[in-house]
């Protein structure tokens, strides 16, 4: 029920307005009255009524000086003023307190009906926008989790965009990066005959089990870290050492990995590797500390300890084998990212190019090929099981191990992988992931929130920390239309419902949703309607 408090000093009228006011029609109720404003100030102090109906001149304390005093207090209500007289000043301070109406006496019972009817809408306008904003802020802290790991997963592999390497541009969270050394543990799961068997939830399953874990041992150690996971059996773990540190943090790494390693065979009785990639003075190199630890585990060099498979980078070794084919961790990013965002054409021009640099190393065999094949499948089941998906509706896991046994060169992955790609990004079960409805979801909401607004892709992709070009192909996918389409198709349906009500002239209207140029806006007005702004308001 709507609250309502009457404020006049003549008995009658105030009587006479209980009497005419349609209570039950209007879903409303009287909570309080008085005859002067010292005393509707407090009426309306301890009822907190949503609507106010006050006279001005009145003893003690006048309507317009108990409207100031209520607004410095924060009272948000409604506020309609009934006044025997009627002059531009007092309109004037009326609307400088932002008071709903201002009516003369004698008021018609049809007339006070038709302002409270419109004083609710307001209000029931007003709480329907702060429960959507209520749920906006919910989507977008339910989201945050998963826009942070991207980042970081980002961050990690080297695929942010280039704005990002100013410090103002860092995430909040991440801003103390500025100001430390960086380095980065790579940890793979071995896949044994057991393993083998599981199914994509299985190992998602497992790869949490694995966060705990080097959460817990690497928090022990370092201050500050973080820990992301890649794609199929490998993650990553960050570090960021303070600069003036003096301590061997090589040694320290090493140290952990160790643990690590003999925490993941304990508690889950699986298998790893870890590699330690070099420590690095910006926090943009962090790319290559990724890469320096996998290429460690890949080319198995530099064992650390006798018996375990940790292994730390060496940079003369490494450069002697900078032909060897390794399993490269920016480009299985790359191929997942293009793979959930239903990117065919992407992802297979990663995939040709990588198999081309592949070419022209060395140590190419038909184990290396089908070790590979297996990698890359598991790329490509564990995004999409982690967008929401699962393939067994397209492959069997009998069908896939059967036909990479059969892979014995680079061009016949080449041919398988991009078979397999053309399908996946093809099927109609794949059309944009949950993951990716979420971020789509955010946008059009905010589209509808902000559209008089100077909205833009570039913002919005600062906002969910996903680069504006493939935001846009993610816009594109799920709702069938560009965001700039998307954007005006929603101001131009808002223009039109304005223009309906004939409350607002055309060069009004435009600028209310968002256009200042009303010759432009009344061509794509025009464009979308068939018919010109004008055509609506006469």
């Amino acid at each position: 029920m709507w609250k309502i408090a009457i404020i006049d000093d003549e008995r009658q009228v105030l009587q006479g307005m209980k009497r005419a006011i349609p209570w039950q029609e209007l879903g409303a109720e009287w909570v309080g009255e008085a005859l002067n404003g010292a005393d509707g100030l407090n009426v309306i102090r301890a009822t907190q009524p949503d609507i106010v109906i006050t006279d001005i001149y009145m003893p003690l304390l006048n309507g317009l000086d108990m409207i100031e005093q209520l607004r410095r207090e924060g009272f948000q209500g409604k506020i309609i003023i009934l006044s025997g007289y009627s002059d531009f000043e007092h309109a004037r301070q009326a609307l400088r307190h932002n008071v709903s109406d201002y009516v003369s006496k004698p008021i018609s019972v049809p007339t006070l009906k038709t302002i409270l009817n419109k004083v609710i809408q307001e209000l029931i306008d007003e709480e329907e926008k702060l429960r959507e904003q209520g749920e906006l802020k919910h989507m977008i802290m339910m989201y945050e989790p998963f826009i942070e790991r991207e980042w970081v997963r980002s961050a990690a592999v080297g695929t942010l965009e280039s704005a990002y390497q100013d410090r103002e541009n860092l995430p909040r969270p991440y801003r103390y990066w500025a100001d430390t050394d960086h380095a980065v543990i790579g940890i793979e799961l071995i896949r044994d005959e057991r393993t083998r068997k599981y199914s994509v939830s299985d190992w998602n399953l497992l790869r949490f089990a694995v966060s705990n874990i080097v959460g817990e041992l690497s928090r022990k150690v370092f201050p500050f870290v973080e820990y992301t996971e890649l794609h199929n059996t490998r993650s990553v773990l960050m570090i960021h050492p303070e600069v003036d540190s003096k301590e061997n943090i090589q040694k320290v790494m090493e140290e952990l990995g160790l643990r690590v390693m003999e925490n993941i065979k304990n508690y889950l009785k699986m298998s790893c590797r870890v590699g330690i990639g070099g420590r690095k003075k910006s926090w943009t190199q962090i790319p290559e500390s990724t890469e320096e630890a996998f290429r460690a585990i890949d080319l198995r060099h530099s064992r650390v300890a006798g018996g375990h498979e940790v292994y730390a980078y060496q940079t003369d070794f490494m450069q002697e084998q900078q032909q060897s084919a390794v399993f490269q961790v920016k480009f299985s990013y790359e191929l997942a990212s293009a793979i959930k965002a239903a990117q065919e054409m992407e992802a297979i021009q990663l995939v040709d190019a990588y198999m081309g640099n592949l070419v022209n190393g060395r140590g190419i065999t038909s184990d290396f090929v089908q070790m590979l094949a297996s990698e890359l499948w598991g790329v490509i089941s564990y995004c999409l099981y982690e967008s929401g998906q699962v393939l067994d509706t397209l492959f069997t896991q009998e069908q896939i191990a059967e036909e990479i046994i059969g892979l014995t060169e680079t061009v016949e992955l080449q041919r398988w992988l991009t078979e397999k790609i053309t399908i996946i990004c093809g099927s109609k079960h794949w059309k944009g992931s949950s993951k990716h409805r979420q971020v789509v979801d955010f946008m059009t909401q905010y589209i509808h929130d902000h559209y008089a607004e100077d909205v833009t892709l570039a913002e919005l992709s600062e906002k969910v920390y996903i680069s504006r070009n493939h935001l846009s192909i993610i816009f594109k996918n799920i709702t069938g239309e560009t965001f700039n389409n998307y954007l005006t198709r929603v101001r131009i349906e808002k223009a039109r419902e304005l223009l309906r009500e004939r409350n607002m002239l055309v060069y009004e209207v435009a600028e209310h949703v968002g256009y200042r140029n009303v010759p432009y806006f009344s061509t794509l007005f025009k464009k979308l309607t068939g018919m010109n702004p004008t055509d609506l308001i006469k």
